[in-house]
């Protein structure tokens, strides 16, 4: 056989496995990182003064409902009502003229949470949450936060920890219920393991977040706590 196609076939051959491997070993680089870091019960999790929850559309590209969405609406309103946060940034984008079925996902957020009677002046529309990234880093640079609790599913806390981490933001999370849907957690948890493929990507040719400068600092939690009692005066 000709050397030089000898040599293709070996690379053509060769190539897909060395990308498996690496994008596999990306995958279990960024879950080990947020060990001990993710939690499923409000019992476990330490209190933070702000609640970071990563949006998604409440509608799927078909119009029909999508059940992240719901899913982590009722995490976040399960901590609050745990007392495990104080405050809720609804961070994500306003897609209605862009996208078929697109929402304004903060607006979205804000209507859900209040529906389940967080007060709607506990909750801040963040929209310039187009990508984990910018969420991370406005928590950060403009929230002015040390720490948060991001609230997502499993795959995309592990994720948005890592980011965290690069920034010097500490960060725990809160899993939202994975969808019942088996289809649709395996097409998310594909997706998943390119994402972490890009988010690495991002790291190495030092891409900056989408955000603008500037400080909006979130005031400190009302005095008489964050409790039943008070969720109940505050919607009166």
């Amino acid at each position: 056989m000709n050397p030089t196609i000898r040599k293709r076939l070996l690379i053509a051959c060769t190539a897909p496995a060395i990308i498996i491997a690496i994008t596999v070993a990306i995958h279990r680089i960024v879950a080990s990182n947020a060990d001990g870091r993710t939690f499923s019960s409000t019992a476990d999790i330490p209190h933070n003064k702000v609640g970071l929850l990563l949006a998604t559309s409440p509608n799927t590209a078909d119009g029909t409902r999508n059940l992240h969405f719901d899913s982590r609406i009722n995490a976040a309103a399960e901590l609050f009502n745990a007392g495990k946060i104080d405050w809720i940034i609804a961070s994500g984008g306003d897609y209605r003229s862009t996208e078929e079925n697109g929402a304004d996902e903060p607006q979205a957020i804000r209507d859900s949470l209040t529906a389940r009677g967080i007060p709607a002046d506990r909750i801040l529309t963040d929209y310039e949450g187009t990508r984990t990234l910018n969420s991370i880093v406005k928590a950060k640079k403009v929230y002015g936060l040390d720490s948060v609790t991001i609230i997502s599913q499993k795959f995309h806390n592990e994720r948005s920890i890592y980011l965290a981490d690069r920034i010097g933001l500490h960060a725990i999370a809160f899993d939202a219920a994975p969808v019942p849907v088996l289809a649709n957690r395996f097409r998310n948890e594909l997706r998943e393991y390119l994402a972490r493929v890009k988010m690495f990507l991002d790291i190495l040719t030092r891409k900056e977040a989408d955000v603008k400068a500037g400080s909006q600092p979130i005031p400190p939690a009302p005095a008489a706590g964050n409790d039943a009692a008070t969720h109940q005066t505050s919607d009166e």
